[in-house]
């Protein structure tokens, strides 16, 4: 295949096309440069791993960083992929199903630091929904700042006393300390880095996963998160420093150099079909790389560029004043971006399709600020659009991303799994028609002080009991006057029917395990409409859950299933020093050696 005459987008930032036989591709992509404050080193990028997918970050466990950040949806959130059972912000007109809806990403119910449920505007007692769309980790490392407005800047400081610890390119380092002290993301109105260092000190790392990679699982060996910081860092303390600092080397480690693209441009000529070609031809001469140029495929800033309204959303303005950046927002990088719909910050268009079409009709608002080269958009034959789409799609996407592999492969999270408390059933209905409806998403872990079982939907100001069993106490028409596990009496708040809400912090024995089978709880909420005048809820099950296991299946390396001829052959390809964690060392040394081996060949058996 002859090569076709391409621009050197990556170094320009506007058109300049080079015949065929000139064409001199630029270096690969190098790793993100780290400061020097907080180098990359294989323990710390583990320890940043584990953080990164542990729901205990969370002040109720059922978030985590990974939740919203899943490497095969491109680092984006992929419970937005579905438009059928995705989760919606209303928007600045606070009313939902209205044209300024935005698909944003499910964090965490609103609640006290006693765990115990409260009420909001828009999501009552469901989880809240972020009013931006989750943008994406992978390549992160690579701004100068972050978040779709860049409030993450690269000078990091101590969230305690406001000092600098790095003057630039900490903006990973930065956007850490954000989400698990947000009330709307992880945490609760108030919540501390103070609290969160306390509870990360007791906790067993991953102890809600599902399953756990085998480098990550080995590194972890059953250490304590003390343990693991002193590992990274040579102290025992838990600090969000120190949580900042890992994290951010975790993500460093997460980027995605081995695109169709990119082997194109080391000089495989084979590594886009012609339509692909083509496509990158379009993208060249209709000013895509005024924005989306350099190796990055981002030239890092903002723009607006007519998606809504520019004053629906001030964007980048809040963060600089600048009139100029009224409504404007970070430019995403187009690696993986064909696995990240829906698109733009507020999650606008599905398709690539539709955002081609998008740039193509010069964007649907107007404002001073709109760059001429989107609002003057010359037409184009419709072939350009499909090839265009198709340079988008698969030479920009990195197959280890695709396929979740190492260092793109994720754990299981608990809230994802079948251990999440289920509710089932029917139950007997009250004032205004209405069957109180319970709330149970915490993971009822062995030990935990604080289980939060709520109600919503029942007769406000009335009388609610909360009854667990070793078995369902049952649609009765009188409360059960006791039960094997709890008994919990409260008065709901609100008031009118259907508008009662309230919720209990429920103890866990240390000792309950999965093994004394499942617990069984309803409401009974006072109501004199109500049959017997006591409205029922639909029956609550969940088991005891014990901190996942250290064990982890055999030599997976692969993540098919297996432990096989394959993972041995990852396993002696990757021999040598590992800069960051890489496929073989499994003991997060720096390197896969000898020690590898030893831990590797007792585990080699098959997986269930």
């Amino acid at each position: 295949m002859a090569r076709a005459s391409v621009c050197l987008f990556f170094f320009c930032g506007f058109t300049i096309l080079f015949p065929a036989q000139q064409f001199d591709p630029p270096a690969p992509l190098n790793p993100p440069v780290a400061p020097a404050e907080n180098p990359v080193t294989p323990a710390k990028a583990f320890l940043g791993k584990v953080l990164f997918w542990d729901e205990q970050l969370s002040s109720t466990g059922t978030v985590a960083c990974g939740t919203c950040h899943l490497p095969t949806a491109g680092g984006s959130d992929p419970r937005v992929l579905d438009p059928q059972n995705r989760l919606v912000h209303p928007g600045p007109d606070g009313e939902y199903g209205s044209a300024d809806d935005i698909v944003g990403s499910a964090g965490v119910a609103a609640h006290g630091d006693d765990g115990s449920l409260d009420t909001v505007d828009y999501f009552g007692f469901d989880v809240q929904v972020t009013s931006r769309k989750t943008p994406p980790t992978i390549d992160a490392g690579y701004p100068g700042s972050l978040f779709w407005d860049g409030r993450a800047s690269g000078r990091f400081r101590d969230p305690d006393t406001n000092r600098v610890l790095i003057a630039a390119g900490a903006a990973l380092e930065s956007q850490v300390l954000g989400p698990p002290v947000n009330e709307v993301e992880m945490g609760f109105l108030g919540r501390t880095w103070d609290e969160i260092e306390a509870e990360l000190t007791i906790a067993k790392p991953l102890a809600l996963a599902q399953k756990v990679p085998v480098r990550l699982a080995t590194w972890i060996g059953g250490r304590s998160y003390p343990d693991l910081f002193e590992e990274a860092f040579g102290t025992r303390e838990v600090s969000a420093i120190h949580i900042a600092y890992a994290i951010a080397t975790y993500e460093r480690v997460l980027f995605s150099d081995q695109t169709p693209l990119d082997n194109y441009l080391r000089g495989d000529e084979t590594a886009l079909t012609e339509q692909e070609l083509r496509g990158l031809a379009v993208f060249d001469t209709t000013a895509c790389d005024a924005c989306h140029g350099g190796e990055h495929m981002s030239l890092h800033g903002f723009r607006f560029i007519g998606v809504r309204d520019q004053n629906d959303d001030f964007g980048r303005f809040n963060e600089s004043g600048d009139t100029q950046n009224l409504g404007s927002f970070r430019i995403p990088m187009l690696r993986n971006v064909e696995l990240r719909p829906p698109f733009f910050h507020v999650g606008a268009f599905d398709t690539l399709d539709e955002v081609v079409d998008f740039y193509f009709r010069g964007g649907d608002f107007d404002g001073d600020n709109k760059p001429l080269f989107i609002r003057d958009r010359p037409n184009r034959p419709e072939q350009d659009k499909i090839d265009l789409v198709a340079f988008l799609k698969r030479p920009l996407t990195d197959p280890r991303v695709r396929g979740g592999l190492a260092p793109f492969d994720s754990v299981d999270l608990y809230a994802n799994s079948n251990r999440v408390p289920s509710i089932e059933g029917s139950g007997r209905s009250g004032s205004g028609g209405l069957a109180p409806e319970p709330i149970a998403m915490e993971p009822p872990l062995a030990g935990t002080t604080a289980f939060t079982v709520g109600v919503k939907g029942g007769l406000g100001g009335s009388g609610a009991v909360l009854v667990i069993d070793n078995q369902d106490p049952g649609v009765t028409s009188t409360i059960p006057a006791g039960a094997a596990y709890h008994v919990e009496e409260i008065t709901l708040q609100g008031s009118g029917a259907g508008q009662g809400y309230g919720s209990v912090n429920v103890a866990i024995a240390p000792t309950a395990s999965p093994s004394q089978g499942f617990y069984y709880g309803r409401w009974y909420v006072r109501d004199p409409v109500a049959s017997g005048g006591v409205a029922v809820s639909k029956l609550i099950r969940f088991q005891a859950l014990r901190p996942a296991s250290e064990d982890w299946c055999g030599l997976d390396l692969d993540s098919d299933g297996y432990s096989d001829v394959r993972d041995l052959v990852s396993l002696m390809n990757s021999r040598g020093d590992c800069p960051v964690p890489c496929q073989g060392d499994l003991n997060a040394s720096g390197a896969n050696d000898t020690a590898d081996f030893t831990i590797a060949v007792p585990r080699w058996n098959a997986c269930d």
